[in-house]
């Protein structure tokens, strides 16, 4: 039974799966997640525990950047196994009391999941026994509009997440999605792109609508320029 119980908390959804449904109370009222947030992609992240350090200022950088969430459709949603007046007690006091980074008076407004019985970070293998049994470790979730997990990145508990690269990962997804292409290595806006997803280049350049707009290294290693102020103009609400 032990070991099985330690399989069920570890256990995790996979990419392309679609996210598993729960309902909760958050700061912001009660959610019902993944169907509340139909049409828009998601970030579903959690944190192992309020009133410290690390998860105070990953949560100052996520209120900061909100709005650059905004602009691409992304909702925030966090959470950690915390009850809800230890979640609404620690905001106001980042609110309150916490300069980072430049950041202070800063107000968390989306919302911040209760999950004191565990359940939900359970059935998203946020606990993860040989870091900690009560802490949900820095898991995040990038979810599509249709509901499906396209990404899934976590982090232990001592290191706090890039935000930048969040920010990043949901720009590259989208461009992928939306022009049909691949990203490679530390692709940002504006750099050349990977075509096709699949394949030969032989294939792609019969999808292209000009042959010219290709270079091909080799037969598995394709290129095409796709400019940034294009991909913006594709993804920006």
């Amino acid at each position: 039974m032990e070991e099985k119980e330690i399989q069920e908390v570890v256990s995790l959804p996979r990419i392309g799966d679609p996210a598993p449904s729960f309902k909760a109370v958050t700061t912001q009222g009660d959610i019902n997640f993944p169907s509340d947030y139909k049409g828009k992609w998601t970030i579903l992240f959690s944190h192992p525990a309020d009133f410290t350090p690390v998860c105070t200022s990953e949560f100052m950088t996520f209120a900061s950047m909100e709005e650059k969430f905004e602009e691409l459709n992304c909702k925030l949603v966090g959470l950690s196994v915390d009850g809800l007046y230890s979640h609404i007690a620690w905001l106001r006091t980042i609110k309150e009391k916490i300069e980072y980074k430049g950041m202070k008076d800063v107000e968390v407004t989306f919302p911040l999941i209760e999950d004191i019985t565990m359940e939900v970070a359970k059935k998203y293998g946020m606990i993860q026994p040989g870091e900690a049994t009560t802490k949900a470790v820095r898991a995040v979730f990038f979810i599509d509009p249709k509901g499906i997990v396209r990404t899934i990145i976590y982090y232990p508990l001592s290191l706090g997440r890039n935000f930048d690269e969040l920010h990043r990962v949901l720009v590259a997804l989208q461009t992928a999605d939306e022009f049909g292409v691949a990203t490679p290595a530390d692709w940002r806006p504006g750099d050349d792109v990977i075509v096709p997803t699949a394949g030969s280049c032989g294939t792609a350049k019969e999808r292209m609508e000009s042959k010219d707009e290709m270079h091909c290294y080799d037969w598995f290693f394709c290129t095409k320029k796709l400019d940034e102020e294009k991909v913006w103009k594709a993804i920006k609400k």
